[in-house]
């Protein structure tokens, strides 16, 4: 089977946690290709490129990639004014930094795309059994959350057990990266209008 690769240029390193959900997506419409992601982490970089598009031509250089997703959040903007500022920048650029470019725009966050599955908030909390009762929020409001981050964080504190000290003991990032770990049924994401887009834009990829 012939391989593939795609790099993620995200916000930050936190938003490496997309990359299963990509893939999962890629194999849902090409399953004829095995599917290699990268995480394009620039940060490490001497001098780290701060403008998109320098973002970009640097990831494509250091990570080269059949297909190139490119990570914004929508936070409070449009999410079409979003798709805009990735297309000025790709535009801007002299060479296509792969051969299809993809944009990723959660609304309003990435971690909007992780609270609809409480067996996995548990599971990444490290307490896979336990019987605190999880208040998620419905798939329907997910986008409409004003910081699903402060939400999620939440949730996997009440979901750990923990109480009093031991809940500064909690390593949050770690817990946010394991979740896609623990997802059984990816199908709900697609509920989310920003998810779904995202899964046609793939389907609709010539590989």
């Amino acid at each position: 089977m012939k391989v593939l690769r795609f790099t993620l240029v995200a916000e930050g390193t936190s938003d490496r946690v997309l990359l299963p959900i990509l893939r999962w997506m890629l194999l849902r419409h090409h399953q004829n290709f095995e599917w290699m992601g990268q995480f394009a982490d620039l940060h490490e970089l001497p001098k780290p490129p701060r403008i998109l598009s320098q973002k970009i031509a640097t990831a494509s250089k250091l990570f080269p990639a059949d297909v190139i997703f490119i990570h914004r959040d929508s936070d409070r903007e449009e999410p079409s004014n979003r798709r805009k500022e990735i297309a000025d920048a790709i535009e801007s650029l002299a060479t296509s930094p792969a051969r299809h470019w993809v944009p990723v725009i959660p609304v309003r966050m990435t971690e909007a795309w992780l609270l609809f599955s409480e067996n996995a908030l548990r599971g990444a909390s490290g307490n896979r059994n336990g019987r605190v009762p999880l208040n998620l929020p419905a798939w329907q409001d997910l986008e409409k959350i004003p910081d699903p981050k402060k939400v999620l964080q939440t949730l996997l504190v009440e979901a750990s057990g923990l109480t009093g000290r031991r809940r500064k003991t909690i390593n949050f990032s770690a817990q946010r990266a394991r979740i896609p770990d623990f997802l059984e049924d990816w199908e709900t994401l697609l509920k989310l209008p920003s998810a779904k887009r995202l899964d046609d834009e793939i389907a609709a990829l010539s590989i």
